[in-house]
């Protein structure tokens, strides 16, 4: 009869079959009747002792020919320290064993998962580097609550689940494990014994902080603690900033195909930083924002389908890569938005999909948990242990890496449960609409959390339905974004100026309409990577006409934007007026700056920044009707159209003139806001621009004569396909804001 401090036989196979839930039971050190008993597997050892720090030294038995060993120490109560020394191989090796030490993670820990609430999860789960019971190392966790048995494994342990099993927290269903001695850089994964009893496809960690280059796909143990930011007075300004009154031109880049290498490597991020900064800075936008640098599997995704919604990617260096480029952004006086992706990700076999054997992260109905158009998983946001996941996601690149907004992409697919589905095809919710209230619940808390512990961080929508109060408070029963991307300008503008322009006439409205709704929501006119892409072409590409028609059509049709009321977003490339559509796969064509039409139009988006920076009238109001009024909305039969843009201080206006044919408009009368002369402070038909160099010869004089609801008005020449800006001549008359706008 086995002696009763033995294992059971039961355990023992359990472990050996790697199905047993609770290894902490059984491996490590436990007091017995008479003493100590020390248990370890260790498949491939030859030879196993229990090597005491007292200086005993204790053989352990190997059970039958298995890997299972065990032996007791008489005598001897906890706390005996000791070592495990394995011979294998003809060598020998002393280590720490891992089933001697507690547990890392605490009971507050599983309560705040449990009630979603939890908005640090990246600093418990993961992989950590970290001291524990007076030993370096790695502490793993991982949510798995319906998995049966959970194993860290990597070349450490041979990917051998046997080796390495969790100890499983009940209340919350997380694993965790903490391995002495094992240092940065190590590739791991999570082998997971499902519900069914099935071992799944190993899987990265959810909160892993690094992974492997693809085509592999480990999660890396990295350190992105420690680093000394130097940006406090950044910050600082920040959070004391009203964005909607503040100046924001987006540079919006593809990080990995903004430039690369001669044999196509990609460009790490201290060479970004070195090129990237100077350039946005030259070039006048206020914020660089960069399409998802989470880790994903498919360049072909962009990075839209994320796997490691916590690791930088690997396409561009190390982790902390990003946090160097974010620090001297802000030295330089620049923002960085990230997109971030909580609407969706792929059911690649190693990430979220199915994690624990049951749909953990997505929602189990399928009319509600997977987008047939994207052909991935829709995250279940009513799980408050995803609530709480994906919210601390967007907290960390806040946090931990100082980004300056989140730009939420596919927001309308959040919020709309017949998202691109037919009749049948989704599930309504209690009362019968179509609005999703779990996603909406999860936005509104979100946000709502992000102003409150990142002052100054701001979250931009990507929707593109009438939702109402998108860039509204939560408090007001809105989603609480600070900004909505105006999907309806975008779609409209580009829809007009790719008509010929003897055409245009019929399509007035295109150009107009936007301003009906332009102060319902705080915008964000985007020109952005969905619209140079899929056989779209490029902005340039669009443009009717001979080459002349063309370049002259894209310097007024940003003339137009950036006069527009609304903050601007360009996708990189588009400044200089690239032909060839965008791809993932090569770099932009920096060739074409030799040519002088395309420095041309860089040298116009460079000035139109700088003016939409220097210019209150061209920023301060952009979601306010106040500071907006037409002088000619509906000038259809020649394609014109005038309006003046104001600030909230009676500071100098501006009259914004855009003329969409190629036919000079020759005396045509404006009404202007007081008389005297006003400068032609930009006119994209200028010679440095690639112009013809038509124009006003820099100054208009307004008489004291009403026109178009004004005091004062003018006769101007409008050049051919181009925009005029006039602001009055310092020192004249200030403006005095209308009882009304005429918007």
């Amino acid at each position: 009869m086995p002696e009763a401090w033995r294992t059971s036989e039961e355990d023992a196979a359990a472990l050996l079959e790697a199905r047993h839930g609770d290894p902490f039971a059984v491996l490590g050190p436990h007091e017995v009747e008479g003493g100590l008993a020390i248990r370890a597997l260790r498949p491939g050892a030859e030879a196993v002792e229990a090597v005491f720090d007292d200086g005993k030294v204790l053989p352990l038995e190997r059970r039958g020919a298995t890997a299972f060993f065990e032996g007791r120490r008489p005598g001897t109560a906890l706390p005996a320290p000791y070592r495990l020394r394995l011979r294998e191989g003809g060598g020998q090796m002393d280590i720490l064993d891992p089933y001697a030490f507690g547990p890392s993670l605490g009971p507050l820990d599983d309560h705040l998962l449990i009630e979603g609430t939890h908005r640090h999860l990246h600093e418990r789960l993961g992989a950590h580097l970290l001291e524990h019971e007076g030993a370096e190392g790695v502490r793993f966790a991982v949510w798995a609550p319906d998995a049966r048995r959970v194993s860290v494994v990597g070349a450490f342990n041979r990917w051998d689940g046997r080796l390495h099993p969790m100890r499983r927290r009940v209340d919350s269903g997380i694993w965790e494990l903490f391995l002495p001695g094992l240092g940065e850089g190590a590739a791991y994964k999570y082998e997971i014994l499902g519900a069914q009893g099935t071992v799944l496809p190993l899987k990265a960690d959810p909160v892993g902080f690094a992974a492997e280059l693809r085509p592999a796909n480990a999660s890396i143990v990295a350190r992105i603690d420690g680093f000394e930011w130097t940006d406090a007075a950044w910050m600082e300004a920040r959070a004391a900033k009203d964005f909607r009154r503040e100046p924001m031109a987006i540079y919006e880049v593809h990080a990995p195909s903004w430039k690369r290498h001669p044999d196509g490597r990609f460009w790490h991020w201290d060479e970004l930083a070195a090129d990237l900064i100077p350039y946005v800075k030259e070039m006048g936008f206020t914020h660089i924002e960069f399409m998802p640098v989470m880790e994903h599997p498919l360049d072909g995704s962009w990075g839209y389908q994320p796997i490691g919604m916590f690791a930088v990617t690997a396409r561009l260096g190390d982790p902390l890569g990003l946090a160097r480029f974010i620090d001297a952004a802000h030295t330089a006086g620049i923002g960085v938005i990230l997109d971030w992706v909580p609407a969706h990700f792929p059911e690649d076999a190693h990430g979220l999909a199915h994690f624990d054997g049951t749909a953990l992260y997505e929602h189990p109905d399928p009319r509600r948990g997977y987008h047939p158009d994207w052909k991935t998983a829709i995250y279940d946001y009513g799980r408050k242990e995803v609530e709480a996941f994906l919210a601390s996601n967007a907290l960390f690149w806040l946090d931990r890496f100082h980004a300056d907004a989140l730009r939420v992409d596919a927001v309308s697919s959040m919020i709309h449960l017949d998202y691109s589905r037919a009749p049948g095809e989704w599930a309504p919710n209690e009362d019968g609409g179509n609005d999703n209230r779990d996603a909406v619940g999860f936005l509104r808390r979100t946000n709502a959390m992000i102003a409150e512990r990142a002052p100054g961080a701001l979250m931009i929508a990507e929707e593109a339905t009438d939702w109402t109060g998108v860039s509204a408070p939560v408090a007001e029963g809105g989603l609480g974004f600070g900004f909505k991307w105006n999907m309806g300008w975008m779609n409209d503008t580009l829809r007009y100026v790719a008509k010929d322009p003897l055409h245009r006439r019929w399509h007035h409205r295109l150009m107009n309409f936007g301003l009906v709704y332009a102060f319902n929501e705080n915008f964000v006119l985007p020109l952005s990577h969905d619209e140079v892409v899929h056989g779209k072409g490029t902005i340039l590409g669009r443009m009717p006409g001979d080459d002349w028609q063309r370049f002259a059509n894209l310097r007024a049709y940003f003339g137009f934007m950036w006069g527009h009321p609304g903050k601007k977003l360009l996708f990189m490339g588009q400044e200089f007026g690239q032909w060839r559509e965008w791809s993932e796969t090569r770099e932009l064509d920096w060739r074409l700056l030799q040519y002088p039409r395309h420095q041309g139009v860089r040298s116009l988006v460079r000035d139109l920044n700088r003016l939409h920076r220097q210019i209150a009238a061209l920023h301060e109001l952009d979601g306010e009707a106040s500071g907006f009024a037409w002088i000619d909305a509906d000038d259809t039969q020649r394609s014109v159209l005038t309006w003046l843009r104001f600030d909230e201080r009676g500071g100098p206006p501006v009259a914004v003139l855009c003329n969409f044919t190629p036919v000079p408009r020759v005396e045509t009368l404006i009404g202007l806001p007081h008389a005297g002369p006003w400068r032609e402070v930009l006119n994209t038909d200028a010679q440095e621009y690639g112009g013809s160099g038509l124009g006003n010869g820099g100054v208009v004089m307004a008489a004291a004569e009403p026109a178009f609801g004004q005091p004062a008005s003018a006769r101007v020449l409008l050049p051919p396909l181009a925009t005029v800006y006039l602001v009055p001549q310092p020192g004249e008359a200030r403006n005095v804001l209308p009882e009304e706008s005429h918007a």
